[in-house]
Parts: structure tokens; C-alpha cells; sequence
């Protein structure tokens, strides 16, 4: 049975964020709010966590899951950016984006694309997160909460409860936090390419 702790917003309690990312630290699937709409996520070396994570939304060998990093500087860690990439995610990040980029070692092979080598990143503009990825002292491995058969992810913390009380170990409620995913963007080419349009403006990226 799940566990399910209300956060707020805005000023995340600490002691709750403490036994959050015991729970992730332990090795357990959390459903957490972030600045588009609420994603599923795990440690990042939790092999058993992921494959869960992977049968739960049904999904293949080449789906890329994402990173959500603190800041850029944790974000480079974990990809190879040059000065024109840095330069875009200085400009977009923290925001409802995530920027398919080529890996660095850092990351497990088995979070990458199995051809491309590439791994999805992103910097969220949410205080829950934030506080979480911060207590972990490392990236949360995540991906959007589309359940099978959905276009849309679930955005009702009491429905996400409902839905996977038996499959997950904690489910974090945020209050409202958005009906998008994020805006996916390939920065691995000469060019940025659009991959997914959500809720993060594209203008800007694509001009």
C-alpha cells in the first residue's frame, strides 16, 4: 500500500522530504508533482525500480527516461553539452522542458536509448522536486505518469492514489501542478528538433 504524504507547494515540509527520498533511497517507485504534470520516478541505479516503472507505463527498450537534475551543473554531469546547448538551457532552464542530449558514462546503459546512446534532462521549476532531488543528493530517474491507453498524464493526486496504490510506494500530493508533459526537445543534432509538444513554449528553442 502506498504511502501518501501531502507537501506544499511552495514551502515543502522537511521532514516529509526527508522520508520521500528515504523511501526513493530504499529503492522505491514515488509519484511526485512538477512544474507540468505529475511524473513517476525512482533512484537512479535502482535496476528493479526501473523495470517497474517500465511494465507499469508499458514501455519499450527505446524509450529514453529522464534525468531531473538540481541545475545545469548537475545536468552536465550526466550529458555532453557544448557552449551552444549550454547556452539554450541556461536561457530555458529551470522550466517544463526536457532536452534529449548524448549521455555521458555517468549514466546506466539500460536509461539510454539502446542505439542513440542518448538520455533525456531536465531542471524542474517545482519546490517538491527540487527539495526531493536535493535530500536524495542525487537525479531522480523519471518519466510522465501516461498510463496505457492515456494521451494525457493523471493530474489528481486522491486518482493517482487510487489508481496505483498497489504498485508504487509513496505518492507525493502537490495540489495542482499542470494537464501537460513537458516539452521534449532533441538537442543531439546540428539543430534542435521538436519531439513532443507540451507545455513549454517552443518559439524561442525552434527560432
Amino acid at each position: 500500500m502506498a504511502q501518501f504524504f501531502q507537501i506544499h507547494p511552495d514551502n515543502p515540509q522537511g521532514r516529509l522530504i526527508s522520508q520521500a527520498a528515504d523511501i526513493v533511497a530504499a529503492g522505491g517507485v514515488v509519484v511526485f508533482p512538477t512544474d507540468s504534470a505529475y511524473a513517476i520516478g525512482c533512484r537512479l541505479g535502482e535496476k528493479l525500480a526501473v523495470e517497474r516503472i517500465r511494465a507499469l507505463r508499458q514501455l519499450d527498450k527505446k524509450h529514453n527516461f529522464t534525468l531531473m537534475c538540481r541545475d545545469l551543473s548537475e545536468l552536465a554531469s550526466y550529458a555532453k553539452v557544448d557552449n551552444q546547448m549550454f547556452r539554450l538551457l541556461k536561457k530555458h532552464t529551470p522550466g517544463p522542458y526536457t532536452f534529449l542530449m548524448p549521455a555521458t558514462s555517468e549514466v546506466p546503459r539500460r536509461l539510454m536509448h539502446p542505439k542513440r546512446k542518448t538520455i533525456g534532462l531536465r531542471v524542474p521549476d517545482n519546490a517538491i522536486v527540487q527539495a526531493l532531488i536535493e535530500a536524495l543528493g542525487e537525479p531522480l530517474m523519471s518519466c510522465s505518469l501516461i498510463m496505457p491507453g492515456d494521451d494525457q498524464p493523471l493530474t489528481d493526486p486522491y486518482d493517482i492514489r487510487d489508481t496505483l496504490q498497489h504498485q508504487v510506494e509513496l505518492v507525493i500530493d502537490g495540489g495542482f501542478c499542470g494537464l501537460e508533459a513537458t516539452t521534449v526537445v532533441d538537442l543531439t543534432g546540428d539543430e534542435p528538433e521538436l519531439i513532443r509538444q507540451g507545455c513549454g513554449p517552443i518559439d524561442e528553442i525552434m527560432g
